[in-house]
């Protein structure tokens, strides 16, 4: 399969999805979700969670997406957890090393630091890293 990674900056970019449902609507068909009920799940955790600039929304839509990709569905269940948490942490630090934080604020440089990563940059990353880890061989490498 073609990568996704540019229509999710193509939705960040041209038709002003947040950050978080850029990346969340991209992949959303291929969790069982159409794209308006991702567009309306993702919308609070833009701009760090509510406009809030804590974990950034691109990181968050890949949380989401990790979760629902691998938690078994049964309620009450506690047994994909630990797997699900431990892909989460995974995803986290990949994303830190590459951009040196997973704080929107951090990354934006809105807490008076550098710029680390533009929002549009976050949201290739997070897409990038979906597509390596959580839907490993189901998409083509992207040419750089």
């Amino acid at each position: 399969m073609k990568s996704r990674i540019g229509e999710a900056v193509a939705r960040r970019e041209e038709k002003g999805y947040n950050c978080a449902q850029a990346v969340f609507c991209t992949y959303a068909d291929l969790i069982g979700f159409d794209e308006s009920d991702a567009y309306k799940i993702a919308e609070a955790f833009g701009t760090g969670m509510g406009g809030l600039q804590q974990t950034c929304g691109a990181v968050t839509a890949m949380f989401l997406t990790a979760g629902i990709k691998n938690a078994d569905g049964v309620s009450g269940s506690k047994s994909t957890r630990p797997s699900t948490y431990a892909k989460v942490r995974e995803l986290s630090a990949a994303f830190g090393a590459k951009n040196g934080s997973t704080v929107c604020k951090e990354l934006s440089g809105a807490n008076g630091g550098p710029r680390l990563r533009s929002c549009s940059g976050c949201v290739e990353d997070a897409a990038r890293l979906i597509e390596e880890n959580i839907f490993a061989g189901l998409f083509e490498k992207e040419k750089v």
